[in-house]
């Protein structure tokens, strides 16, 4: 286990240091959204261009801890490409690594396991889920998507530019 701890942790050092799909979009059509973390002050920026329901680039600005950083970074690199559907599908996936299910039979709090094989580098951020304070960070990225998401294309809707 520690060999998959010592994993986990260089991939979300390797998205902090050096993250993926930083910038801005400046096109017409492209969607911005501000996302904000009172709770420890991180700030993040998301652009999207979707046509014809794909998200064919996204761009990110912003600061914050090592955590929202390299969420942030993973987030880009999952949802690049996809489609809006596929994007919420993965926002979706990834909120469940972010919960802690109570058992029925005590008071023990069991995260979500997930492997690299189901969740890709994204199973890197599931340890997260031990300290609850810092899964706001984790979740800035994919919850500012998702609003992105929303704003341009609605709830339901995957929509096409």
């Amino acid at each position: 286990m520690a060999n998959l701890d010592d994993l986990y942790r260089e991939i979300i050092l390797d998205h902090y240091r050096s993250p993926r799909n930083r910038g801005e979009l400046d096109a017409p059509g492209v969607v911005r959204t501000e996302g904000y973390n009172p709770l420890c002050g991180d700030e993040l920026t998301v652009f999207l261009d979707v046509r014809d329901g794909i998200i064919v680039d996204i761009k990110l600005t912003g600061h914050g801890c090592s955590i929202s950083q390299a969420s942030s970074s993973m987030m880009s690199a999952a949802v690049k490409g996809k489609t809006v559907d596929e994007a919420r599908e993965t926002i979706e996936r990834f909120k469940q690594l972010m919960t802690v299910h109570q058992t029925a039979l005590d008071d023990r709090a069991e995260p979500v396991v997930a492997d690299l094989r189901t969740m890709g580098e994204l199973a890197a951020l599931q340890g997260v889920v031990k300290f609850p304070v810092r899964i706001k960070c984790a979740t800035l990225a994919w919850n500012t998507l998702s609003q992105g998401l929303d704003d341009a294309y609605g709830v339901q809707g995957t929509g096409s530019q």
